[in-house]
């Protein structure tokens, strides 16, 4: 009997960068949790995973090094194993011990972890795996939700594979993003392998009034904040020889008619680059938001992601052996890493199907730390509350502080925790 061929795909063209600067102290993992009403039953939850894995081919592959590049190669065996969480979040993902995966499924008490080597995908595609997860999941526990026959799927559940980067790729252009050295976040770090994590909760209807004051939008305002938060703090109001410009990841689905669960974004960067003289926090918002306005359309979105297509698809690259082609690829991220201070990252408000909003309490995530940035922060909302997570790997918290007292100054009420690593 013929065996069955084993079906392989090419990576996407964002997705060629984390196999080579990934390791164990920068992992390119990011966290996307979901929080239940009722503490999660370990033996479902790994039914659960083992329901859908098949059905996400983009998750069901183990990563192969190849001639030229490296590509996704189906993975057959059993899906990897779901565990009480006992570790810091984010850590790099070691595939021989994972059944080859490239993603992990923890949980503690009522919240299920999603952790991705960032080669699978982004923040959406993670979102599109996880609430699935999480349907299975709550199904099995609460056979009663789910009344149709067989297995739950739902209505915005994706599970299509195109690379949009090459099907909306258009001319080769310029480079668009800037490669000078920017303002870094330095200070005293955590223990090796420590990992902080700082939770604000609060009510997007207070955060939409407070941006209105501004005439600025919600993600705006955030990124502004936190900016505003780095000059005050880190670099106490004085302006100094570089800007601070802060990475924010754009979802190009909307943009582009996309439903891939490949990769598909593009980075800008909000800059502000204090003179000598005094800001107030209104002037800080109004130069982010003009920046952030300036790149974030179409046009603009296309050209970035048209140029880092160009290089993937220029002759003389394709041919050249992978073990250069890394060379050229760490090298270039080198260069372009300490353009950026941190990186502040939106997924979004995650909606769910009705009739499992009763069991959902809220979504949340967050990002693992890179070269040069010690400190990044997510956004994520659901329903009527909004949580912004910071990640850290500094003992100094005043950032954050900071960040939180402004909204609070501002009348928003912030719900603070963390994951202890800050407790005295």
């Amino acid at each position: 009997m013929d065996k069955k061929p084993i079906k392989w795909d090419k990576l996407d063209n964002t997705a060629h960068v984390f196999p080579v600067i990934a390791g164990e102290t920068m992992s390119n993992v990011y966290r996307i949790s979901v929080v239940l009403t009722e503490e999660i039953n370990e033996k479902m939850l790994q039914k659960a995973l083992d329901d859908v894995l098949p059905k996400f081919s983009g998750f069901n592959v183990r990563l192969r090094r190849g001639v030229f590049w490296y590509y996704f190669e189906e993975n057959n065996k059993p899906s990897p194993r779901v565990k009480e969480e006992s570790e810091y979040p984010c850590q790099f993902i070691l595939q021989h011990k994972n059944n080859s995966y490239l993603f992990r499924v923890t949980y503690y008490k009522c919240r299920i972890n999603l952790e991705v080597f960032h080669v699978l995908t982004d923040g959406m595609g993670g979102i599109n795996f996880l609430r699935e997860l999480t349907y299975r999941y709550l199904s099995l526990i609460h056979p009663e939700i789910d009344t149709k026959e067989g297995f739950y799927l739902g209505k915005d559940t994706s599970l299509n594979r195109e690379d949009s980067f090459l099907k909306n790729y258009r001319t080769a252009k310029k480079k668009t993003y800037k490669s000078s050295r920017a303002y870094l976040i330095k200070g005293n770090r955590l223990l090796p392998g420590e990992f902080g994590v700082i939770h604000g909760y609060m009510s997007i209807a207070e955060i939409k009034v407070a941006c209105k004051s501004y005439g600025v939008s919600i993600n705006e305002y955030l990124v502004g904040t936190f900016i505003w938060s780095v000059f005050k703090e880190s670099m106490h109001g004085i302006p100094g020889k570089r800007p601070i410009r802060v990475t924010v990841p754009v979802n190009l689905r909307p943009y582009f008619d996309s439903m891939t669960t490949k990769n598909f974004f593009a980075m800008v960067a909000a800059e502000f680059d204090p003179e000598n003289r005094e800001y107030t926090f209104q002037e800080v918002l109004t130069i982010v938001a003009e920046s952030l306005r300036k790149q974030i359309n179409k046009d603009h979105l296309e050209e970035i992601f048209s140029y880092n297509v160009s290089n993937e698809k220029n002759i003389v690259a394709r041919a050249v052996p992978l073990f250069i082609k890394n060379i050229a690829i760490r090298y270039i991220y080198n260069m372009s890493a300490l353009a950026n201070t941190a990186t502040v990252t939106n997924i979004g408000n995650v909606t769910v199907e009705k009739n499992f909003e009763p069991y959902i309490e809220m979504f949340h995530a967050y990002l693992a730390m890179s070269k040069g940035q010690l400190l990044k922060g997510t956004i994520a909302s659901y329903q009527d509350q909004l949580s912004f997570n910071f990640s850290s790997i500094l003992v100094d918290t005043n950032i954050e502080k900071r960040f939180f007292r402004q909204l609070v100054s501002d009348g928003i009420e912030v719900i603070v925790e963390s994951n202890g690593v800050y407790d005295e």
